[in-house]
């Protein structure tokens, strides 16, 4: 059986599109191909709140790591976030000389730049130092994997991302007088949730998720529906009884929230970005423009059940098979000795 080791910054009690989307690899791994599977989390360590963003927790102590690798012995190591379990994950791997495998899963450096104004520049430089030695860098779109050649990063791989059929699903939308326009994610600078908040436009607009934002834009938009989060079968029926999911971020890599709401038969209105080109089929599962306004006027008038036909192509097991035919492109032979190396 094979043993894959992930190591991840991001975890439970998380809520985000990292941690939704490793946890349903792992099952789809465990269950159907039969890997062991051992995660390195925050919750395993001391940690500390990332400043301005209390739900992200630092880990103090990460050296402890290095005895859990070494009394897992994987076949597989693969770091999925670039903070402080990752990088020094990266050191642990690289002084070994060990073959690893990584990912991307967010604009890092756009991020960095809109919540502390760090330039694009350095934050890229950042990311290709912490990815170069990596062996295969997974992304989620091709779009995306074109702005990091850019940007000067290889190695890259599109996996993509799945959604779950059967827990999202349509229901009979409710008789109301004007359409409910929601938005399912973090409340955060980089979201760029106010271009939404404050269009004028006919709906209830009706926010799901909370982060460091949500207090400024709370007070400054009284009359949206602050919900805090949802989850499980209220999230779905949040999704479910949305006319139209909007989605304004220009920073995402994907954006699974749009599948997700696409199977429970709900369009999308977004920008046209790199995740949305990837996720939306202009005129099929939503509709994508400059002016927000008119894209979520626009997506009003598609088709429900095209949607969801849309979001049935979308499966977590495709995703799995090409993480899996990562793993095996690799030249694996020096893990053998692992063990020694960590415990020395």
């Amino acid at each position: 059986m094979p043993r894959l080791l992930l190591i991840t910054d991001a975890w439970d009690p998380q809520t985000n599109g990292v941690v939704t989307t490793w946890r349903r690899v792992l099952k789809e791994l465990t269950t159907h191909l039969e890997f062991q599977v051992e995660v390195i989390h925050p919750g395993l360590f001391r940690t500390v709140p990332l400043p301005t963003y209390n739900e992200i927790q630092l880990a103090r102590n990460p050296w402890l790591m290095k005895q859990m690798i070494a009394e897992f012995r994987p076949d597989y190591v693969h770091i999925a976030t670039e903070g402080s379990l990752g990088v020094y994950a990266r050191r642990l791997l690289r002084a070994a000389a060990i073959p690893y495998t990584t990912s991307l899963h967010t604009k890092f450096p756009e991020y960095v730049k809109a919540r502390a104004g760090v330039p694009l520049n350095l934050g890229y430089m950042f990311m290709r130092w912490f990815h170069h030695p990596s062996v295969r860098t997974l992304c989620t779109t091709l779009s995306h994997k074109r702005e990091l050649e850019k940007w000067g990063l290889s190695d890259l791989v599109v996996w993509g991302r799945g959604v779950d059929l059967e827990r999202f699903h349509e229901q009979p939308l409710a008789a109301r007088n004007k359409p409910r326009l929601l938005y399912v994610g973090r409340v955060a600078v980089e979201k760029n949730l106010e271009a939404f908040l404050s269009l004028q436009i006919e709906g209830t607009k009706v926010v799901v998720g909370d982060g460091p934002q949500r207090f400024s834009l709370e007070a400054k938009y009284p009359q949206v529906q602050w919900l805090g989060y949802r989850k499980g079968q209220a999230l779905v029926d949040e999704y479910a009884q949305a006319d139209v999911f909007v989605f304004p971020s220009l920073t995402d890599t994907f954006g699974l929230v749009m599948l997700e709401a696409n199977a429970c038969g709900t369009p999308v209105a977004g920008y046209p970005v790199t995740g949305p080109v990837d996720v939306v089929q202009s005129g099929v599962n939503g509709v994508l423009g400059e002016n927000l306004g008119q894209a979520i006027s626009q997506a009003l008038k598609l088709s429900r059940s095209a949607c969801r036909a849309y979001a049935e192509q979308m499966t977590w097991e495709v995703v799995v098979q090409r993480l899996q035919a990562s793993l095996a492109s690799v030249d694996w032979d020096r893990l053998p000795n692992r063990a020694g190396w960590l415990k020395s």
